[in-house]
């Protein structure tokens, strides 16, 4: 199976992760044709581990390498290619920016959904499936905006991660380049 990767918290925040030292630390027996895109923890491979098990193999490894509690996000290519096919939002405009914020835990992305509603009624936002929602945000006022501050707290920051639509459409098509096994 191709996967996608999505990493909570690297290389923001005074955790730096090398690229080439997380490819080190997650290619082995079980998880092969590791890449990673951007230097924000994004990563594609080939493993034949099901998404639950890939998820906490790789919390496992990044947590003994680099010395914090890891949380990621597993979405096989499929998956990853469905849910951005129902994004209505556009990935380029001069006047928005459009992020993905995807899961593990679909419960704590119902709650966050929830409060940024209540918090910013007027945020466009559409759910894309269990495990992801779609938001715009005026550019220029990502980091202010109540979405992007209500992600970062606790409650909701072990569970969620946020993305560009176009990091996004970029990782989809790094898995679509993973060569067959």
């Amino acid at each position: 199976m191709r996967y996608a990767v999505f990493l909570r918290g690297v290389n923001v925040g005074g955790r730096t992760i090398p690229m080439a030292e997380l490819r080190a630390v997650l290619e082995g027996p079980t998880v092969t044709q590791v890449g990673t895109l951007l230097a924000s923890g994004n990563v594609v491979c080939r493993s034949e581990l099901d998404p639950v098990a890939l998820r906490g193999a790789v919390e496992s490894a990044l947590s003994e390498a680099f010395g914090y509690a890891a949380r990621v996000v597993v979405l096989d290519a499929e998956r990853l290619a469905a849910l951005l096919a129902a994004c209505p939002f556009p990935a380029d405009s001069t006047e928005l920016h459009t992020y993905v914020t995807v899961t593990s835990d679909p419960a704590v992305l119902d709650a966050l959904d929830e409060e940024a509603r209540q918090a910013a009624p007027d945020c466009p936002s559409r759910r894309l499936g269990p495990e992801a929602t779609a938001w715009t945000v005026a550019k220029g006022e990502t980091l202010s905006a109540a979405r992007s501050k209500l992600s970062g707290k606790s409650r909701f920051a072990s569970a969620v991660t946020d993305r560009n639509l176009r990091t996004m459409l970029k990782v989809a098509a790094a898995l679509e380049g993973l060569a067959e096994d």
